[in-house]
């Protein structure tokens, strides 16, 4: 991935707050993930992609916000609709797309899928496809850094309905005792796959989840990757001074139903209309431009890298090998002195 933007420089841009490099950063990563998504999509309509896809397009700028505010040291852990986050963290597109493809070049040779993506280089932990078992793994993730001596954090995300689950609340109590070093996320786009976050849970505020364990815990913006930069340098901060955990929720939303399967009649098109009409891509790029913070060559050329990356991606997938049957048995933990390998 030939990123032109280096977000770790920090000169400013005149009127805004951050620099023109961040801008640019949030932008690139932001429509990487878009034509990411949009291209799975059309791939999975030509049968090239097969089984559970759950495409990241409306929450780009959650994985934008968050990449900007850590450091590559951090971990991060999410659920399945991982695909932007994984690119976030430094997954190229072409190891992505691959493993869409059930391709040996995928970034888990071809074995994990849409749902299963992972990375010990870039510290990505999954893409887990259970519903909230993630949350204890970035705990324990988390406690691992603190056992270790390190300041960093472990971003361990999950969608609103995983915020029902029972491990949910063994975590936050566990992580608030021992003041883990973890940042919780809760990515809430308004569904649970086709139930609305008001049919499942009386408090519909989920930030307000953790106040019984005296976490601090606040609203974002998710529509907004300045919004969430922003509160994630606050409980970066927070977690680095050796206080504990911190939890946010980032109030977004998925343009598509839950995964290719689903045609999302649950909700109207008035609904979907009212965030794409803030759709962060469009917003930033407006503000880059209207605010004289790059010029319209510079984003053009950032729109042709995206062109030709997600073409590069898609024709690196298409010819590259299936995993050799062998590699079946490959990468699988064994105990070697269980009963049954020993008949």
């Amino acid at each position: 991935m030939n990123s032109l933007v280096d977000k770790k420089k920090n000169t400013k841009a005149a009127k805004t707050a951050h620099s023109k490099e961040r801008y640019l950063y949030w932008y690139e990563l932001m429509l990487r993930i878009r034509r990411f998504e949009e291209r799975a999509l059309m791939m999975y309509g030509q049968q090239k992609i097969r089984g559970f896809c759950h495409v990241y397009i409306g929450q780009e700028a959650v994985a934008a916000g968050i990449e900007s505010a850590i450091r590559r040291e951090d971990g991060i852990v999410t659920a399945y609709r991982q695909h932007g986050t994984a690119l976030g963290r430094g997954v190229t597109s072409r190891q992505a797309m691959a493993e869409l493809f059930g391709k040996a070049t995928g970034i888990v040779k071809g074995k994990g899928g849409s749902m299963h993506f992972f990375s010990a280089e870039h510290k990505y932990f999954g893409g887990n496809g259970i519903v909230g078992a993630q949350i204890p793994i970035g705990t324990g993730i988390a406690f691992a850094e603190k056992y270790k001596g390190t300041d960093n954090l472990c971003v361990t995300m999950f969608g609103d309905g995983a915020s029902r689950q029972g491990a949910l609340h063994e975590s936050f109590n566990m992580a608030m005792t021992w003041k883990l070093p973890v940042l919780y996320i809760v990515e809430n786009n308004g569904y649970a796959m086709g139930t609305s976050v008001q049919r499942t849970s009386n408090v519909v505020e989920l930030y307000k989840m953790g106040a019984s364990y005296d976490i601090p815990s606040e609203p974002v913006d998710g529509m907004s990757p300045e919004a969430v930069h922003e509160a994630i340098e606050r409980a970066a901060a927070h977690i680095r001074a050796g206080k504990g955990p911190y939890f946010l929720e980032i109030r977004t939303y998925r343009y598509k139903g839950h995964s290719v399967s689903d045609p999302a009649k649950y909700r109207t098109k008035e609904e979907v209309q009212s965030y794409q009409d803030r759709d962060p891509i469009k917003v930033i790029e407006n503000k880059i431009l209207s605010e004289g913070i790059a010029s319209e060559e510079e984003i053009k050329a950032i729109k042709d890298l995206i062109k030709k990356e997600i073409e590069d991606a898609v024709e690196f997938a298409e010819n590259s090998p299936l995993p050799d049957p062998s590699e079946l048995y490959e990468d699988n933990y064994m105990q070697q002195d269980y009963p049954y390998l020993r008949d």
